[in-house]
């Protein structure tokens, strides 16, 4: 059975879903991944996937560009002829699905996250829905990563009800993320691990931080993550150059392995304006971490108030400072018990190999039915 996996880089294959890829191998398929070349395909093919390159911009939408695609994928999928096509991200979801649909060729699609378009009622808000709708219309199933958007999509009849269904992110693995023995740093260090666009909260961090040094809270401040100018809502260079000079910040530039950083720290922060299921927080309480987070879609299933960390209020300074600083305040016995109901949230929740099933069974069912 020859299975497709589009998404809208190599890197992202790699690093969220390469267990899973190993999991189709083991089982016999023949596996391909369709995405724009990076410095990660090579260990995609290394791994014994066939990839095929694709044009794909995932920083905002273009109509040329956005068309090209779907004939780009169509032309794929047509010399590839792929018994199930596997797609993430928005454009492959909607682009792609589009192209499958005029082929005949099943899908599975996974809806990783809805963006700041879904928080407006405006043009592209409206367009970003019908097509959506439109594409929606074929995908044998539709995974949604939380509640809250699958909610959305069916209260706006964005989808048909058995078409849809629920899996926990991307999940996590629970042996390469594992708890170290607590400790706590002679200066407390929040740590906020992301891309420098404005949808993760960057700029409402930035004036947490402000405050909380302004009132002579001692404590360190990093970001840990890739700079993105020419994103449309991302943080331009000398912005993020000022930050560092005035000492407002560290940044931690970007890596392979985030493992190291989320153990130097003592809290994890993302004051996200909505997310599908966001991979630092299950990293981050996976490894035992206490979280102050925003209670919006995506975080607040991750973090649960006084539990395992801090939901603050969306888009508010005053609020996210308010509860760093409550953070900082906390013994280290809360801290650590905060560390070790995450561990026991995610293990119970999120563990990859919900998600893996949860895809070999609607595979198996389809080559059963075929």
């Amino acid at each position: 059975m020859k299975v497709a996996i589009v998404l809208n880089t190599s890197w992202n294959i790699f690093n969220f879903r390469m267990n899973f890829v190993k999991a189709l191998l083991e089982k016999g398929y023949d596996v391909h991944t369709i995405a724009p070349h990076d410095n990660y395909t090579h260990l995609l093919e290394e791994a014994g996937c066939t990839h095929h390159d694709v044009k794909m911009d995932s920083r905002g939408a273009n109509p040329i560009k956005d068309i090209a695609l779907t004939f780009e994928l169509w032309d794929i999928y047509r010399k590839l002829k792929p018994d199930i096509i596997l797609h993430y991200t928005i454009k492959p979801n909607v682009y792609g699905t589009l192209a499958a649909s005029a082929l005949r060729i099943p899908t599975i699609n996974n809806v990783c996250g809805l963006g700041t378009v879904f928080l407006k009622n405006n043009l592209v808000s409206g367009i970003a829905m019908l097509l959506y709708k439109i594409a929606f219309l074929f995908p044998r199933k539709v995974y949604f990563q939380n509640p809250d958007d699958l909610a959305l999509f069916l209260n706006k009849d964005l989808i048909p009800a058995k078409s849809a269904d629920l899996i926990p992110g991307s999940g996590i693995d629970l042996s390469k993320f594992q708890p170290t023995e607590f400790k706590r740093n002679k200066t407390f260090t929040f740590l906020l691990i992301s891309r420098l666009i404005t949808d993760k909260g960057i700029m409402e961090y930035i004036e947490a931080v402000k405050k909380l040094k302004k009132k002579g809270v001692d404590a360190r401040f990093q970001i840990l993550g890739a700079k993105d100018p020419e994103h449309k809502r991302g943080i331009q260079l000398p912005v993020i150059d000022n930050w560092v000079k005035s000492n407002t910040i560290e940044y931690l530039g970007t890596t392979d392995d985030v493992r190291k950083f989320i153990n130097e720290a003592d809290c994890i922060v993302l004051p996200s304006y909505r997310e599908g299921t966001p991979r630092t927080l299950l990293e981050a309480a996976s490894s035992s971490k206490p979280i102050v987070a925003t209670d919006v879609p995506g975080c607040h299933h991750v973090v649960e108030h006084n539990y395992n960390g801090l939901l603050c209020k969306l888009k508010n300074s005053e609020d996210l400072a308010l509860k760093m600083e409550q953070m900082l305040s906390l013994d280290d016995a809360t801290l650590k018990k905060f560390g070790e109901n995450g561990r026991k949230k995610i293990e119970f929740e999120f563990d990859e190999k919900l998600v893996i099933t949860k895809y070999l069974n609607e595979i198996s069912s389809l080559q059963a039915a075929g």
